[in-house]
């Protein structure tokens, strides 16, 4: 019997000590902390004390998109906004985008990207009401001003592709009548930057834009000097009103598949300020070369899509080891999870669904790039703590060299190395149904550790070495750092 005995425990212990350094227990039971590594589990204080994120501040910050598609109440949103502007900065917002603030042909219902005068900012009875959807001029002189009072950048929706809500008459350039006429009396109240249909393709100087998905018939041609002039050049030009007059810091530029990214690199030469360009396209090498032509940053859609394909179409966290544009050029990658086209968007390959919206955030927030968080994200009350922590993350130990330490098809583990006396941050997504723990390489020794996201209670103490096993919730991620 003793033979007996002494045989099952060594084998036992061979079985503990050749077990993985990952544990998945696909039965659902409580993950056993003896699980991993030789089955001893590592030393947690009984009250880890965090360290203040604040004391770490590394000079990044995040934007706030500040509307969803259709916003409710209608000719409140600016006042509205007004009163949110003060809790954004706290939480670590840099900037605010507005939606386009022009009125648009849907006067009341317009959510401004079918623009018809753009200087009437809610001052000028056309189009079947004074004020824009979003209220009145001095609303939104007044959210700018509150805006910079709190140290926030304004950015404007800008939209120079087409136009719409103008009055007819005859083109010669196509023959028929068409809704080209834009004065005092048929969509364009200021009387500034008046068009006919010499200033939309086609036109004396040029043929049909081959681009032009959207308003064909009402497509600007930037070709044109008077274009030119009244968009960007002229001192009374859209691009300078906008920032001398009105005080907006940055331009985000929408539909920029539709005209040629000189565009965008002349406007900037005009009036600079932060820019960034809808490029919708998921191809990164799209991305970068739009980048390079315009002078611009561009939202990241390569990013976006990798995370919707691992997280959603294909649930395959591989897809995250793929080509990215904020992997060659962070500087220039606006990242986001959401926006008001892809939450309005039928197709579910173009949303990221809303219980795997949290783990994209944490990746946007501790990956490089400028994420910019979605209103209805944010407000929120189910997800709103979650990403002001993650902000407060992002903010402070979201810094140095980024690299994956592992990643299958359900785990995803990624380190940031720090800078100077930052100790940085690692990332654990899990798109498991169960808890997960993997061992990897810290570059912190001898320290205990704790999930700075609040997901996980797990406490690990990195060994000599640096190694030490770190927890992700079932379906969920957690943020490791040290502790003091």
């Amino acid at each position: 019997m003793k033979k007996i005995k002494y045989f099952n425990v060594f084998m036992l212990a061979v079985t503990l000590i050749f077990s993985s350094c990952s544990t998945d227990d696909d039965n659902n039971d409580p993950l056993d902390p003896t699980d991993d590594g030789i089955g001893t589990e590592q030393p947690t204080p009984a009250e880890p004390e965090a360290i203040d994120l604040a004391a770490f501040d590394n000079d990044q910050r995040v934007m706030m998109q500040a509307f969803y598609w259709d916003v409710e109440p209608r000719f409140e949103w600016w006042d509205l906004l007004s009163e949110k502007v003060p809790g954004w900065a706290d939480a670590g917002v840099d900037r605010i985008w507005l939606p386009v603030a022009s009125k648009g042909q849907s006067g009341p219902f317009s959510m401004g990207y079918d623009p018809s005068d753009y200087y009437d900012f809610g001052n000028y009875e056309q189009q079947g009401t004074v004020e824009t959807r979003f209220g009145s001029r001095e609303e939104l002189e007044n959210l700018i001003a509150t805006a910079h009072d709190n140290d926030l950048e304004v950015i404007a929706d800008i939209v120079i592709n087409h136009n719409s809500g103008g009055g007819l008459q005859y083109n010669p350039y196509r023959d028929y009548e068409t809704y080209t006429l834009f004065n005092e009396e048929n969509g364009n109240a200021s009387g500034m930057f008046n068009r006919t249909y010499e200033d939309f393709y086609p036109n004396s100087v040029s043929e049909y834009d081959p681009g032009s998905l959207f308003y064909p018939e009402t497509n600007l041609d930037h070709h044109l000097d008077r274009v030119q002039n009244w968009l960007w050049k002229d001192e009374n030009s859209v691009a300078k009103y906008y920032k001398n007059v009105m005080g907006f810091d940055g331009w985000r530029f929408d539909y920029v598949k539709g005209f040629e990214p000189w565009v965008v690199k002349e406007w900037l030469a005009e009036v600079g300020g932060f820019s960034v360009g809808e490029n919708f396209d998921g191809n990164p090498d799209v991305l970068r070369d739009w980048i390079e032509a315009s002078g611009s940053a561009a939202f990241d859609f390569s990013t976006f899509y990798k995370l919707e394909e691992s997280l959603d179409r294909f649930k395959d966290l591989t897809n995250l080891e793929k080509d990215m544009l904020w992997k060659t050029d962070p500087e220039n990658a606006v990242t986001f999870t959401a926006n008001h086209d892809t939450e309005k968007d039928d197709n579910v390959d173009n949303y990221i669904a809303s219980q795997n919206k949290l783990k994209a955030y944490a990746y946007i927030l501790t990956h490089p790039g400028y994420p910019t968080i979605f209103y209805s994200d944010y407000e929120n009350a189910d997800f709103q703590d979650e990403i002001k922590q993650m902000i407060a993350i992002h903010n402070s130990i979201a810094t140095g060299e980024t690299e994956i330490l592992y990643v299958d098809n359900d785990e995803y583990v990624m380190k940031r190395s720090g800078t100077g006396t930052n100790p940085g941050l690692i990332l654990y997504i899990s798109i498991s149904n169960n808890t997960k723990r993997r061992t990897v390489s810290s570059n912190w020794n001898n320290i205990t550790l704790m999930d700075y996201s609040g997901n996980s209670s797990y406490n690990p103490t990195s060994d000599e070495n640096g190694m030490v096993q770190i927890e992700a919730p079932s379906n969920g991620y957690a943020i490791y750092s040290i502790t003091k």
